[in-house]
């Protein structure tokens, strides 16, 4: 892939940003960037982009997907465009856009939620999740660009967190998002949502999430409890949301009933009969799917009512402490059973998708027996991925913008790929030009309650 070489200075560069993440970040970096002296516009799709935005350097894109193309074109050519800022590379948008931009050799900057949750982001260029440049290392690749001379980041796990990060804040700006979805506007009469819902439908599901969060506690708390009493052995299913891009797009199910159906059908074959099943809503799961419905109607045709469980999202680490094994399609989550040396059985793409850290079993013989993770190929992953893809801090609290702030401008104004400094043996100078190296003393103290970081 041809990309124009970044080795200028600040004010040559030209980015233009898409759709980011819900709240200010986008604006935030912008403004980093413009104060290193480069130049930063936005296009946006809807009213909520433009209050994300504030004022200046902003352009509404009115028309529809068909129109997109010709006029993305138009605009990085006519601006002279170096580079590209978005989030997720998947949606409609900005999948095309990006087809684009590669071919016009800019340099496209790509933002995620974390692969490593709570305390980080992922940052890549080109791609993310399934299109990430990490699937392209081998473990043994990984393992001499960390070993390169000057010492790389530490493998050492340190403590695993008890939660996913600034959720309430992630909740509260995607009901302020399509807050402003439902009001509309006529600067954009042919806005589509990326996913199937009506702007109406996915703002009251923000709004009635938001008001059960109280609620939800509770019931979780119990159905935890009664489950403690009930199932002494267990293997967690982490379960994504239907509508998650990487289980549609880089997953074997076209739907989450057929990865139910999938799971219940292993575990009957293959799991001990004293062993329970139990699913693990997704922390931001809104009730748009009938899951647990489905899960209750599986479960008695499989003649498994009274070993199978829900429990609706929330912390993971209690449920994480007490299992056998986890199974998914390929959530992040996973991640946190492998810190834990859990087995774990996933069926999609991902970073951390290998033979020596998911089992290759059949579904009936990991629940009958299932192979562990090799601890150092999982410690060799994660400290290649902290010291590439993955920046300390998060997206939608005061505290989480702040710390990623502290790095994010640097990586993005670089002009070398992190991978690219992997690829060369440099993946510690890497790290340590941008951010601290997160030893397994540094990560234990941010999980500290007392930490402020998030």
């Amino acid at each position: 892939m041809h990309t124009r070489p970044l080795a200028m200075i600040p004010k040559d560069r030209r980015f233009l940003f898409l759709q980011g993440p819900h709240g200010p970040f986008f604006f935030i970096l912008a403004t980093s960037l413009r104060a290193a002296g480069a130049q930063c516009r936005r296009i946006g799709f809807n009213r909520a982009d433009a209050l994300f935005w504030g004022s200046g350097d902003y352009q509404a894109f009115g028309g529809s997907l068909e129109d997109w193309p010709e006029r993305f074109k138009s605009e990085v050519t006519a601006q002279g465009t170096t580079d590209l800022v978005l989030y997720g590379d998947t949606r409609p948008l900005h999948a095309s856009a990006l087809k684009i931009a590669r071919r016009l050799g800019l340099a496209c900057h790509v933002f995620e939620e974390g692969y490593i949750r709570p305390y980080w982001v992922t940052y890549e260029r080109g791609g993310a999740n399934g299109h990430s440049r990490a699937l392209g290392f081998s473990m043994n690749e990984m393992a001499r660009h960390l070993g390169a001379p000057g010492g790389g980041p530490s493998t050492a796990l340190g403590d695993v967190p008890a939660h996913w990060g600034d959720m309430r804040e992630h909740i509260f700006w995607g009901a302020v998002y399509h807050a402003c979805l439902l009001a509309g506007s006529k600067a954009y009469p042919h806005y589509r949502g990326h996913r199937c819902l009506t702007v109406p439908e996915e703002f009251r599901l923000y709004l009635r999430r938001l008001g059960l969060l109280a609620p939800q506690i509770a019931e979780r708390w119990y159905a935890t409890g009664r489950l403690r009493q009930r199932a002494p052995a267990y293997h967690l299913v982490l379960l994504q949301l239907a509508h998650d891009e990487s289980f549609r797009r880089h997953g074997p199910f076209e739907t989450q009933e057929a990865f139910l159906r999938t799971v219940m059908r292993g575990f009957s074959e293959g799991a001990r009969k004293d062993h329970h099943l139990v699913f693990k809503a997704h922390p931001l799961e809104d009730g748009r799917n009938p899951v647990r419905r489905m899960i209750a109607a599986l479960a008695a045709e499989q003649g498994l009512a009274r070993r199978v469980h829900y429990i609706r999202g929330g912390k993971l680490a209690g449920l994480l402490n007490g299992t056998r094994s986890a199974v998914t399609v390929n959530s992040t989550a996973a991640h946190q059973a492998l810190w834990r040396g859990l087995p774990v059985k996933a069926f999609g793409q991902s970073v951390y998708s290998r033979t020596s850290i998911v089992s290759s079993q059949s579904l009936p013989a990991f629940f009958a027996e299932p192979d562990a993770p090799d601890p150092m190929a999982y410690a060799i992953l994660r400290a290649f991925l902290l010291a590439t893809s993955q920046v300390p801090g998060g997206y939608y609290s005061s505290g989480g913008r702040r710390r990623l702030m502290e790095a994010i401008t640097k990586r993005v104004l670089s002009p070398v790929d992190p991978y690219d400094y992997a690829a060369i043996g440099h993946a510690a100078n890497w790290q340590h030009s941008t951010t601290p190296a997160l030893s397994g003393g540094d990560i234990a103290l941010a999980f500290s309650p007392n930490s402020d970081s998030l």
